[in-house]
C-alpha cells in the first residue's frame, strides 16, 4: 500500500463507499479516512452524520430510531446512511461523546486488540488504532452486521412480493 495522500480542509463532508472512518480531531474538526486519502473536515463527527443522514433523506434521529425499532438497540445504534449502497456506519463510543468516532462496516476487513485499544484494518490494508476496547468494537460490529442483515433481508422479500405480483398479473 501507498502512502496516504493528504487532502485539503473541507468545511463539509459526503459520505461515499470509499469513506472507511470518521475520527475525531478535536471538537471542531474530524479526520475522514478514504481509500486513499486522509481528510480534514472543520466539523465534529456527530454534524457529519447528522448532515449526511439528511443528505440522504432522513434525519439522525430517524436513522437511529429506525436501527432501534430493527434491533432493539438504544445506545451506540448503528447507522444506514445511504440505501442504495448499503453504507452502514457504527459508532466507536457515545454519539453524544466528543472522541465518538464512526467505522464502515462496508469497508472493514479485520479488528483485533492491541493493548487496551483496538486496531481496525480495512479492505485497502489500511490500519488504524481506537481508543476503544476490542470487545466494544466486536459487538458494534455484530450490531452493524444484524442491521445489514435485517435490512437485505426485508429489500429481498420486497423483490420477491412484486415478482409474485407480476407473474399473478400476467395469469
Amino acid at each position: 500500500m501507498s502512502a496516504m495522500k493528504i487532502g485539503p480542509k473541507m468545511d463539509s463532508y459526503q459520505i461515499n463507499s470509499k469513506t472507511l472512518a470518521i475520527i475525531p480531531i478535536n471538537r471542531k474538526q474530524t479526520k475522514v479516512f478514504e481509500d486513499d486519502m486522509i481528510l480534514v473536515i472543520n466539523k465534529n463527527t456527530r454534524k457529519i452524520i447528522q448532515e449526511n443522514c439528511e443528505y440522504f433523506g432522513s434525519s439522525y434521529e430517524g436513522r437511529k430510531k429506525g436501527t432501534m425499532d430493527l434491533l432493539g438497540v438504544t445506545h451506540k445504534a448503528p447507522i444506514l446512511i445511504e440505501e442504495s449502497n448499503n453504507i452502514i456506519f457504527f459508532p466507536t463510543s457515545s454519539p453524544r461523546l466528543n472522541d465518538c468516532g464512526w467505522i464502515s462496516l462496508n469497508n472493514l476487513e479485520s479488528n483485533r486488540a492491541y493493548d487496551d485499544d483496538s486496531i481496525i484494518e480495512f479492505t485497502n490494508q489500511m490500519k488504524i488504532q481506537v481508543n476503544v476496547s476490542n470487545k466494544v468494537i466486536e459487538n458494534q460490529i455484530l450490531r452493524a452486521t444484524r442491521l445489514e442483515s435485517l435490512l437485505t433481508k426485508r429489500r429481498k422479500k420486497i423483490k420477491d412480493s412484486e415478482r409474485s405480483n407480476k407473474t399473478q398479473n400476467f395469469d
